[in-house]
This record gives structure tokens, C-alpha cells and sequence, in this order.
């Protein structure tokens, strides 16, 4: 049930199984920005779940469902800054001459709504997005530790994959979930400490997402596939979803469908392979969209795989409504690359491909890697003038040094923090692996570079 002034929490379910509330928590970091997040992970556990029998409720920190919270003003097509109140800076960050803040709705507003819950959950699932984002988490699990003790608490996403034993040591959780949900292993654990016996996974487990939990959208994510066929050394896809699977065409779409009826028109790509395997069921779904109708904007933050960017896919992709495009450069220095994922002709033919098509160039943006250990950042400085040069809008992805990922010991070596004992030294904010880490001259001139000055 909700008060006024409360976002929506509410049970959804049969109401004879077991009541589970996911909880997204909010994000402790130095910056913050909205690019049409949501939990996917969270959601795709919400949905199995509810399929599986139990009653399902989630409270999204990062989500502005409160009528008459203030919420700094939208940015385009539903992105932009989340509100933030500033805190100390951790024990292990206390060197930087940085703000560093909590990042999403007030504290007491999400303990009054969560109070306001009733009954109370036998079960809460708290997620982690970035591995350095867990002190969020922990909050909310002390939260969830004081206003219903004897739940079961859950703790699970990137941080608990990935940094299992510090989370073990200093998470208030009974379980620590590492890697999907649906793993037999992880599924039958759940379940055990719910006390019930272990239903079968249903058959969309990973890929239903339970959307309809928020009550006024806005915007919504597409997940189509899980996991990623590629191996990039800078990525740790393999670990936290092993092997690569697509769902089926009909569930993509009922998705898309059921948000659009409910207002949405902003809908996001979360595959990290969009373009893989099409005919499964992107070129189906986009062919649905088109033949009923429906005005809607497609967006792309997980960069699209360059090479795959023929005329057809380019030209099926901006009738789709294709709006916000973002590929994955890398770097210009093709003969040096540290994999063959694409070559100079494969970039130029699809970056020519999508000009042709009639993108909007403002809304084609390229990822470019910066502080990749042993980087030279003077060839950084090469591929932003080369970008720019094509009229698209260079972005820099700053390295976040993943634990699990192939070039995680590298990292290790060439960072002055240590980065595999505490995930705070991970956030890409520090520049973890650059000599000399963050500087605010440096930063001011890369923003200068990236706006052409």
C-alpha cells in the first residue's frame, strides 16, 4: 500500500507465495547522471520470481516517483542529473579534493515509504550496479536490517560477483549472490533460505523484466539478449553472465508494447550485442514496431558494434526510430589496436553508412577509451580530433578497472591504489590507472578537446 507523497510500493503477485521487495540503492560517487538507468538485473530477478509463484515489490532509490519531491530537470528524451546531498568522503578516499555525494531520493523519504510497506517482505534483494557504488548498498541492507529483522537479506549484481569476499566481510546480508539469479545453484539457494522448496525457473528467467513496477515510467529498457560473444580484455561480461542468450521475438516486443500503452516513449538498449544475431529478434521486433504504428525513440548507451554497420542495418535501425546512437571506437591507432575487433575500413565504411542513413549528427556520440594502463593519452587526444572530424560527438570512457576482467592484473600493477582490496580505488573518477590520477587542469582541458575548443 502507499501514502500520499509516496512512490508506488506495492505487491504484485498471487499472493500465496513468498513477498520479496527489490531494492535499488542509491549511488555514492563523486558524479552522477541519469543515462535511462534502471536495475536491469533487479528487474529480470523481480520478474522470475513473480513467475515463479512469489509476490513481488520494488523501491528504486534512483527512480523520481515521489509527488511534489523537487528532481533537477529532465535533460533530453528523460535523461539527466539525479538529486544528490553531499557526505563525507570514505576513510580511503579522504586524499581527493573532491565532492563526493549519495546520489537519488532523501533517506527519510525511502525509510517513511518503506516503513509505509505492508505486510512486510519475507525476502529483500539489494543490487549493485558498479562494484565501487557499495557503500549504497550497504545502507540500505543496515535499513532493511533494522525495519524487518527477521528477513532474509540478499545481496547480488556486479559487487557481490565480483568482490565476493569483501563483500562477505562487510555486507549485512544472509546471502551473497554471485553471478544471475536463474543458476541453478543460486536459484535453489534462495529459495532454501526462504524455507520452500526450489520451483522451476521459468522459461524467460534472465530476460522478463518486471516493468510494471513502476508506477510512471518515463522511460524503459529493452534486453533482448544477455551476456556478450566478444572478450574484451576491459570487460568482465563473461563473469557475471557466462555464455550469450537471446530471447524470443514475441516477449521483446510484448515488453515494448505494454510500456508504450502505458505512455512510454523512450525506450533504451541494455544488450551488450545488440547487433549479433538480428534475425532472432531485433529485426522481428523493429518490424512489429514499424507495422503497428507506434512513434516511439530507440536509444543505444551501450555502444553498437561498428563493424556490423552496414547500409540495410543502418537504414532499418533510423526507420525503427533509432534517435540516440552510440558506437564503440576505442581508438584510431588501428595498427596498434589491443584486439581485432574492428580495422580503419570497418570504421569508415560504418561511420559513412550512418551519415548516409540521415542520423542527426548531435545524436550519434563515440565512445573513446582513456586511462587504459600504459595508455598514450597523446593518441586519445588523435582519435577526439578524429571523431570530431566525421561531425560526431566524441565521448571519453574512462577505464574502470573490473576484477575479472583479463586486464584486471595489469590494472593492478600500473594503479598506485589498490585496486584489488578495495573496490572504492576502482572508480573510473579517480583515474585509477593514469599517473598522477585525476587532475582538475587535465580534466578541464579533455572537457575543452571534447567540445573542439
Amino acid at each position: 500500500m502507499s501514502r500520499p507523497g509516496h512512490p508506488y510500493i506495492g505487491w504484485s503477485g498471487s499472493g500465496f507465495g513468498p513477498r520479496i521487495l527489490g531494492l535499488n540503492p542509491w549511488i555514492h560517487d563523486f558524479a552522477a547522471f541519469n543515462l535511462w538507468a534502471r536495475p536491469v538485473g533487479l528487474l529480470a530477478c523481480l520478474g522470475m520470481l513473480r513467475s515463479a509463484g512469489a509476490s513481488v515489490a520494488l523501491m528504486d532509490c534512483l527512480d523520481p516517483t515521489w509527488e511534489g519531491e523537487r528532481w533537477p530537470r529532465p535533460g533530453k528524451y528523460g535523461t539527466g542529473h539525479y538529486p544528490k546531498m553531499e557526505l563525507e568522503l570514505p576513510e580511503a578516499l579522504g586524499f581527493a579534493e573532491r565532492r563526493y555525494s549519495r546520489y537519488g531520493l532523501p533517506v527519510e523519504r525511502v525509510r517513511e515509504a518503506l516503513e509505509a510497506l505492508d505486510p512486510a517482505p519475507d525476502a529483500v534483494l539489494v543490487t549493485t550496479v558498479m562494484t565501487y557504488w557499495y557503500p549504497g548498498a550497504l545502507e540500505l541492507l543496515d535499513l532493511a536490517a533494522e525495519l524487518w529483522p527477521s528477513a532474509v537479506r540478499v545481496l547480488g549484481g556486479a559487487y557481490a560477483t565480483l568482490c565476493g569476499d569483501h563483500a562477505a566481510a562487510h555486507a549485512d546480508a544472509g546471502l551473497i549472490v554471485s553471478g544471475s539469479l536463474e543458476e541453478p545453484g543460486n536459484w535453489g539457494r534462495l529459495w532454501s533460505a526462504l524455507g520452500r522448496a526450489a520451483p522451476e525457473a521459468p522459461e524467460d528467467a534472465g530476460l522478463g523484466l518486471a516493468l510494471d513496477l513502476y508506477h510512471e515510467p518515463g522511460y524503459a529498457p529493452v534486453l533482448g539478449s544477455r551476456g556478450c560473444p566478444f572478450s574484451c580484455e576491459y570487460c568482465a561480461s563473461r563473469v557475471l553472465h557466462p555464455g550469450f542468450r537471446q530471447g524470443g521475438p514475441e516477449s521483446v516486443f510484448g515488453s515494448i508494447r505494454a510500456e508504450y500503452d502505458r505512455g512510454v516513449r523512450d525506450f533504451a538498449f541494455y544488450d551488450d550485442a545488440l547487433l549479433v544475431g538480428p534475425e532472432r529478434w531485433l529485426w522481428p521486433v523493429l518490424d512489429r514496431i514499424g507495422a503497428e504504428g507506434m512513434e516511439l525513440r530507440l536509444h543505444t548507451p551501450n555502444a553498437m558494434h561498428v563493424r556490423r554497420l552496414t547500409p540495410e542495418v543502418c537504414a532499418r535501425l533510423r526507420e525503427a526510430g533509432l534517435t540516440t546512437v552510440r558506437l564503440g571506437l576505442e581508438t584510431t591507432d588501428f595498427d596498434h589496436r589491443r584486439d581485432v575487433k574492428l580495422t580503419r575500413a570497418e570504421w569508415e565504411a560504418g561511420a559513412r553508412n550512418l551519415t548516409d542513413a540521415g542520423f542527426d549528427l548531435d545524436d550519434v556520440g563515440v565512445y573513446i577509451l582513456f586511462g587504459l594502463p600504459g595508455q598514450d593519452l597523446a593518441g586519445v587526444e588523435r582519435a577526439v580530433a578524429h571523431v570530431r572530424s566525421y561531425g560526431f560527438r566524441p565521448h571519453l570512457a574512462h577505464y574502470t578497472p573490473i576484477p575479472g576482467s583479463p586486464l584486471f592484473a595489469e590494472a593492478a600493477e600500473a594503479s598506485p591504489y589498490p585496486i584489488a582490496a578495495e573496490p572504492l580505488f576502482q572508480n573510473n573518477s579517480l583515474w585509477p590507472c593514469v599517473p598522477g590520477g585525476f587532475n582538475w587542469d587535465e580534466a578541464k582541458r579533455w572537457k575543452a578537446l571534447l567540445h573542439g575548443e
